[in-house]
């Protein structure tokens, strides 16, 4: 991409004279691992930040009429690789997540629409092989510092595990939670169990509470939460934990998942970020998250790290439309969802179709694009790959490893095809131009919803030519039944294989419906 380093220094002026970090490194807590540091690991250290609802176009190197100055991003940008036909698994949270850390589709999963909250039990079971446990097998110190949303068992007063979201009244918050991060492969987690709208309002470290939530509080939802937790002050304090984490392993090879709760709702952007977009309070709360970026860079810079470090910085999912009746950006011209359809939850590209850059010094050429098909589940293959560790045939079902795209920007993509979900839980694949959609609407929430488009008596399914119709604008099903066949049968088979890579058959922990048979239909009558 030609012209992202010019945009990059169209917009540091802004962010240098409006926006200072919040604190700066100490440079005697740094100095003694500065020296240690510069040896020559043979394994990168990788860092993935995983931002709540950022939307594509809310990203300014990516979007050209983007209204918001993203200038770290910008720069990460500049120094490394944007992927411009990168995707989410799932359209909504919880399951992008599960699908990141496993490789596996989230809809082979018990976890068929919607999202976990901050009380459910957990979604990855044991018998899955994680990603950060792949790391730690081949030598990585890991971390999850952020959002979980992956679920986690609570107690109560005798130590029985909570059996149903109904009873989290009974939770003992003094005893050690189970089956949270520390059980899935990373040494080392800090951030809270569910979304910055979800109770319980308190910070985990490791297996324990911080702080006992002896109060009632409120961001979206109402539950228990602790006298010193408080919105505003979660991204700050992440980023603390997350710095302070990078400096006491510099020595070693790590591995840092770094999930953001921004911008997800609540809104509620620093006071020193207040006014820094130009546009709202959304836009203020994009710049920090952008300022979490520049705080990352900083540390790594300063540790002279960076050079062997792999940065990714990437979406859970689209833009979410709920934030649009108290901030709309749209009325004020900028769109975070870019020139794609929908939004968050929905099967057009809106709902997945998410920002994702790459910066590898030394092994990623710098200013560069690249269109090839990928998929954030990938990223367990490509990890596998950077350690020289061979995936299982019960590993990574479903990630392919895009290490030749990072190396060779003109590298043939090594994904033929990716299926994506809704946040209601219906299907669509995308092989080559095509994409074929198992529903006659959105799937999610953007209008028409498949009930609404039942009604108007649209076709069941929907396809589209990527290549000629990015906007998703032209249903061309009846032109190509062909193809609407050959991708339904495509996606029968990896449902079946329970698996979409090579390799032996394997099973999904439930029955799999690629057409949510009644799940609207029923609603109509």
């Amino acid at each position: 991409m030609e012209n992202v380093k010019q945009q990059q220094q169209n917009r540091i002026h802004f962010f240098t004279k409006t926006i200072t970090p919040v604190k700066k490194l100490n440079f005697l807590m740094i100095a003694p691992l500065i020296a240690s540091s510069l040896y020559a690991q043979k394994k990168p250290n990788i860092v993935f930040i995983l931002a709540d609802d950022l939307g594509y176009g809310d990203v300014s190197c990516l979007n050209p009429q983007s209204k918001i100055n993203t200038v770290n991003m910008d720069r990460l940008a500049g120094e490394g690789v944007i992927f411009t036909d990168a995707h989410s698994s799932s359209s909504v949270c919880s399951p992008s997540r599960y699908s990141i850390l496993t490789g596996r589709y989230n809809w082979r999963s018990c976890l068929q629409s919607w999202t976990l909250l901050g009380f459910d039990p957990p979604l990855i079971n044991h018998q899955t092989y994680t990603l950060p446990q792949m790391l730690r097998d081949n030598g990585y110190h890991t971390a999850c510092i952020g959002k979980w949303h992956l679920g986690m068992n609570w107690a109560d007063s005798s130590g029985k595990r909570i059996a149903s979201v109904k009873d989290y009244q009974k939770i003992d918050y003094g005893k050690p939670i189970e089956n949270g991060p520390v059980s899935l492969g990373f040494d080392y987690f800090y951030g809270i169990s569910g979304s910055l709208d979800m109770p319980p309002y308190v910070y985990i470290e490791n297996d324990k509470v911080t702080h006992l939530p002896t109060v009632i509080k409120k961001w979206g939802r109402e539950g228990p939460g602790s006298v010193d937790f408080e919105a505003i002050n979660v991204i700050p304090d992440i980023t603390k934990k997350a710095e302070t984490y990078i400096v006491a392993h510099a020595k070693q090879p790590f591995f840092l998942y770094f999930p953001l709760t921004s911008p997800h709702t609540p809104i509620v952007p620093g006071k020193e970020f207040i006014g820094k977009s130009g546009l709202n309070a959304y836009g203020d709360f994009v710049v920090e998250t952008d300022w979490v970026v520049g705080r990352i860079m900083h540390v790594l810079d300063s540790l002279k790290i960076s050079n062997n470090t792999l940065v990714i910085v990437t979406s859970d999912n689209g833009f979410a439309p709920y934030v649009l009746p108290s901030y709309n950006v749209e009325k004020l011209g900028h769109y975070p969802s870019y020139h794609f359809r929908g939004y968050k939850s929905d099967d057009w590209e809106g709902g997945h179709h998410i920002p994702f850059i790459v910066r590898w010094p030394g092994k990623v050429k710098p200013g560069t694009s690249n269109n090839n098909l990928i998929g954030q589940l990938d990223f367990m293959a490509t990890c596998a790959e950077i350690v020289g560790k061979r995936l299982s045939p019960e590993q990574g079902v479903d990630s392919y490893s895009f290490l030749p795209s990072f190396l060779d920007s003109k590298a043939k993509t090594t994904r033929p095809d990716l299926v994506h979900h809704s946040g209601h839980g219906f299907f669509a694949i995308r092989k080559g131009d095509w994409k074929l959609i198992l529903c006659p609407g959105s799937g999610g929430w953007s209008k028409p919803t498949n009930n609404e488009a039942t009604k108007e008596g649209l076709p069941a399914v929907q396809l589209y030519n990527m290549a000629k119709d990015v906007a998703e604008k032209n249903n061309v099903e009846k032109d190509y039944p062909e193809i609407v066949k050959k991708l339904t049968a495509l996606l029968e088979k990896y449902v079946r294989e329970g698996r979409s890579t090579p390799g032996s058959n394997q099973s999904n922990d439930v029955q799999i419906d690629i057409w949510k048979k009644g799940q609207y239909l029923n609603d109509l009558k």
